[in-house]
């Protein structure tokens, strides 16, 4: 199965932004595990701070690969746009967080994008990402 993760807004900077909230470790470092994981899968990883590049990675891996695995950061909350890539394409949209959404700001518990995927997955640390991997290839 070829799986695309498309990481929004700010999760560049993990292993540096907030640690208390998303971690010492990097996504790339993280990605590195994810790939020996699951060896026998082809992984993509794409990250932006622009929310129309991450519409434009939507809608090129929603046609040529077998599973979005998304988490859009803050445009989570905001991107009707977003929402509507998602609805768009044909391969399944998993949304991730690292964090669990529903403790933080009020305004965190409103996802624009949840009802267009296939499921949500929060609060589990980078293991969001392994969860949802696990989900697309058990289909």
């Amino acid at each position: 199965m070829k799986i695309v993760i498309v990481n929004g807004p700010n999760l560049n900077l993990l292993g540096k932004r907030q640690p208390e909230i998303y971690g010492n470790q990097s996504f790339d470092d993280y990605f590195q595990t994810l790939k020996t994981r699951f060896k026998v899968h082809s992984l993509e990883y794409f990250q932006s701070n622009v929310e129309g590049e991450l519409i434009n990675k939507i809608q090129e891996a929603g046609f040529n690969s077998d599973g979005i695995i998304l988490n859009a950061g803050g445009y989570t909350h905001t991107s009707v746009a977003i929402a509507d890539a998602i609805a768009a394409v044909k391969a399944p949209v998993i949304e991730v967080h690292i964090s669990n959404i529903f403790q933080r700001e009020d305004f965190r518990h409103v996802s624009m994008i949840g009802g267009k995927c296939k499921g949500s997955i929060s609060g589990f640390g980078l293991d969001s990402y392994r969860l949802a991997l696990e989900s697309l290839v058990s289909c």
